[in-house]
């Protein structure tokens, strides 16, 4: 992509960004103060600049950083890749997560910088294209859908093997309201418990409960007048296409999970997405988005480079009564679909 030119439809200019989320050893993430003689002076950024023309991506992320902070990169990976609408200009901005580094960084070109805890940066005054990023650190690569049909003891033995920070979204359709609110009930004060549990059926269970979010079906998204739950707890939604996400992003979600990237047996019939266009839709999203339909978490790399938070399912992580799990395990009893 070229660095500047102009967007035919608008006449503003149109930039493409490569933007590093460095990462220290705290977890910690690097911000940067813009300088006074740039748009938006005052306000903090993540640093990075200008892919000049021919330049790569990774390359060009590797430069501005070497420019801005004085290191060499030594890790990274994409994180999100998003458009963002100033009313001066078009921005596309590749963001990769930074976590080894030589040298020490170095405010070069900021008037400050700061390292500051996730969970602190939603209150730092960010520029506007960099809050889907905030999200995007603050939320793990992997998703877990709970099967259909899922006993407490089962539950309990697959914490053994879940991903240790992954959100959980319970998806029980096989427990009535009274149910699915005892089992929660259960399992959100349970100390062993230390995952995102996502609920999905009564948003106002969200807090009554102690939850920490609400993920809307792709048909109950289409329902939704306002956020159902307040900042603070997440908001995710099942998305099939440029719609649901345009939907989903209008109403303050936090993630979408997009699929099926490829067929799968329990949607035969459903056409794939396919990694290319799972891409595209993702980059217009303006937000985080998982994917979901046939991956797993040997799936990671190949999402993160097409613009994915991360991975969900169910499949992939349930090793008995209902999938092939992450141990690579199988069972005669057919999981749900992605909804």
């Amino acid at each position: 992509m070229t660095t500047s030119r102009s967007t035919p439809s608008t006449g503003r200019r149109h930039l493409h960004i490569a933007a590093g989320a460095l990462r220290n050893a705290r977890g910690e993430i690097l911000v940067c103060q813009r300088p006074a003689h740039k748009i938006y002076p005052g306000e903090w950024e993540f640093p990075g600049g200008k892919v000049e023309p021919g330049e790569g991506v990774e390359a060009a992320l590797a430069r501005e950083l070497r420019e801005e902070l004085g290191i060499a990169v030594t890790a990274a990976r994409p994180l999100i890749r998003l458009r963002h609408e100033y009313p001066e200009l078009a921005v596309d901005l590749d963001t990769w997560l930074v976590t080894a580094w030589d040298g020490t960084p170095a405010s070069n070109e900021h008037p400050q910088s700061a390292w500051v805890a996730p969970d602190e940066l939603p209150r730092w005054p960010l520029l506007a294209a960099d809050q889907p990023i905030v999200r995007a650190l603050r939320l793990p690569a992997q998703c877990v859908f709970t099967p259909p049909a899922l006993d407490e003891r089962r539950f309990a033995r697959q914490l053994e093997v879940l991903p240790a920070d992954a959100l959980v979204r319970l998806r029980l359709p096989g427990l009535d309201d009274a149910q699915y609110r005892a089992f929660v009930e259960r399992w959100s004060v349970d100390v062993q418990w230390q995952r995102p549990l996502i609920l999905d059926r009564d948003p106002l269970d969200v807090v009554a409960l102690g939850a920490d979010g609400f993920h809307a079906r792709a048909d109950v998204l289409a329902s939704l007048r306002a956020r159902p739950v307040p900042a603070g707890k997440w908001f995710g939604a099942s998305c099939h296409g440029a719609p649901d996400l345009a939907r989903a992003r209008a109403l303050g979600a936090d993630y979408a999970v997009l699929g099926p990237v490829r067929t799968t047996a329990t949607h035969p019939g459903a056409p794939a997405l396919g990694w290319e266009e799972f891409a595209r839709l993702a980059t217009h999203a303006g937000l985080p988005v998982y994917a979901i339909g046939g991956v797993g978490p040997g799936d990671l790399p190949a999402a993160w480079r097409h613009g994915a938070q991360g991975v969900a399912g169910i499949g992939a992580y349930w090793r008995d009564g209902g999938s092939r799990g992450a141990s690579g395990e199988t069972s005669p009893v057919s999981s749900a679909g992605i909804e």
